[in-house]
């Protein structure tokens, strides 16, 4: 909206003093002439901005204009910043909002407060792109106009009608019973119930959603995070998985458990070697997962499975061998 746009032009001004056009619209993710339009807005409005012409001019604001949140300390500042994390606000359609109301929290703050808690900010990472390894956490990237029309039937708890492309299948329509928004890292679903039946839809597979009028049958409180864990426990311990028993060296536990399905049984061995017993999707799930450990694992069950990884290997070594002259 455009009276929120304003006043995250004042915001930034306050903030960061002068700013030209062009940093001020790749913030605002609008054009140039949006941001110009919105300057003479705001000074139509009697708000004291000024520009300065020339290569380090911009638009900036005469001193004065503030208001305080006094009731904050440092950590409850800090707090509110970096429980802002973007990841999971972009999954909702929040990203914007996001941005707009740090920058009032911090706008908002005491001189004392507000030096220290955006310096502090600057410290701490929340869920980054990329792990250690370099390796890319790919987030989802629904559109915004869709993740908004879900977002408002969950919150007004109304029906809605999804055009969803389930893995493997052609897309349909289907009218469900919103209960609530999940994010799982970088990923998020639509808790729903269809005819009273639990169904879990990813955000980024909905082509096409629309809010009804007709109200969602579904109970007025409920505890998402009971509701997400027990539908985990039900996709993990149900279709045509696969029961894997390995030996892991102790110190890849954590990258295995990271990608089975569940860890169903876990024992030590006199070497120091742990003994699981471990869910996969399937097959490939498992060959995927346990051939990124090498040397570092050894499949005992199913016979099927060890003579998988195997023939893998002997392929590597046939075609790694001698070259021939």
């Amino acid at each position: 909206m455009r009276a929120d746009r304003l006043v995250s032009i004042v915001l930034l001004l306050r903030q960061r003093g002068r700013l030209s056009a062009t940093t001020l619209a790749a913030e605002l993710e609008v054009s140039t002439r949006t941001v110009l339009r919105d300057i003479e807005a705001l000074s139509a409005a009697g708000v004291p901005v000024y520009s300065e012409r020339g290569r380090r001019g911009g638009f900036a604001l005469l001193p004065g204009l503030r208001t305080e949140l006094t009731g904050l300390n440092d950590d409850e500042a800090l707090a509110l910043l970096v429980a802002g994390s973007r990841r999971g606000a972009q999954s909702f359609g929040l990203g914007s909002a996001l941005t707009s109301a740090m920058l009032k929290v911090v706008d908002a703050l005491p001189d004392t407060h507000r030096a220290r808690a955006a310096g502090a900010s600057q410290r701490l990472l929340v869920d980054p792109d990329t792990d250690l390894l370099a390796r890319r956490v790919v987030a989802d990237e629904a559109p915004a106009t869709i993740v908004g029309e879900i977002r408002s039937a969950v919150l007004a708890g109304h029906k809605l009608r999804l055009h969803y492309a389930a893995a493997d299948r052609a897309p349909t329509w289907r009218t469900v019973d919103p209960i609530g928004l999940v994010t799982v890292r970088g990923h998020g679903y639509l808790l729903a119930t269809v005819s009273g039946e639990d169904r879990t839809y990813r955000l980024s597979r909905v082509l096409a959603a629309e809010e009804l009028d007709e109200p969602a049958q579904r109970p007025e409180r409920v505890d998402l995070d009971e509701i997400w864990k027990e539908r985990s426990r039900r996709f993990r311990t149900g279709g045509d998985q696969v029961a894997v028993l390995a030996r892991v060296d102790p110190a890849r536990r954590d990258e295995l458990v990271g990608t089975a399905l569940a860890i169903l049984t876990e024992t030590t061995d006199t070497d120091g070697w742990l003994r699981l017993e471990m869910a996969f999707q399937d097959t490939r799930h498992a060959v995927w997962a346990l051939w990124q450990l090498a040397t570092d694992a050894e499949v005992l069950e199913p016979v099927s499975l060890r003579e998988a990884l195997r023939d893998r290997a002997a392929t590597i070594a046939a075609r790694y061998g001698p070259a021939s002259i």
